[in-house]
């Protein structure tokens, strides 16, 4: 039995860690994009950016996650995206624009006289941000983003409310059955991804080391 609950909650955690990887693949690069335009020089941008951030960041996912699955057919008319899609889509756009706020906070807190003095030896802006900004603002950014990390893999239990079969979904389908203790045992899956993301975060933090 114990054999046959583990493959079947294995089968649902194998959808939780695809929406992992894929939300990390393009909302980190999308966060780093969000946080330029909220920093932007032209005002319009910046501030439609930044209502944007605010409007993401001030309501539910799960809300978020039910808006992009239905809203395009009953507001538009439109067919219904395919739920893991909708839920990939949601939970991007979600997290890049946590991500933003990260990034934007580390940029912000390199002291500007650095970037002064790269322009001062005759570095131009794109050198002096990937040469010497970037790498201070991975060291700055990198506890918030485990936070985020940890955060994410739990969240990811938010898509059941669009029948997306990821494993505490695929644990509650034995209470049916007259059995609790696989949805208990689904909390193992977690605490073991989430321990793996903060041996990996706290050996990442102390390869930055040099920065101190």
């Amino acid at each position: 039995m114990l054999m046959s609950v583990t493959l079947t909650l294995l089968e649902g955690f194998v959808v939780t860690l695809e929406l992992f990887l894929l939300t990390l693949l393009f909302a980190l690069p999308l966060g780093l994009v969000i946080s330029f335009g909220s920093m932007s020089r032209c005002a319009p941008l910046r501030w439609v950016v930044k209502t944007v951030v605010w409007i993401i960041r001030g309501t539910p996912l799960m809300l978020q996650i039910m808006v992009v699955f239905y809203g395009p057919g009953l507001m538009f008319d439109l067919p219904l995206l395919p739920r893991f899609t909708a839920a990939v889509v949601t939970f991007v756009i979600n997290y890049a624009c946590y991500f933003s706020e990260i990034y934007r906070g580390g940029i912000q807190s390199v002291p500007r006289g650095q970037q002064e003095a790269g322009l001062v030896l005759g570095m131009t802006r794109s050198q002096i941000f990937f040469k010497v900004t970037l790498l201070q603002v991975i060291k700055r950014i990198v506890p918030p983003m485990g936070n985020e990390f940890i955060t994410l893999v739990k969240d990811t239990a938010l898509v059941r409310v669009i029948s997306v079969y990821e494993i505490i979904w695929m644990g509650e389908s034995y209470i049916k059955k007259g059995m609790i203790w696989p949805l208990f045992y689904t909390a193992v899956f977690y605490l073991v991804a989430n321990g793996i993301l903060t041996l990996l975060f706290g050996w990442f933090e102390k390869k930055l080391d040099y920065f101190k």
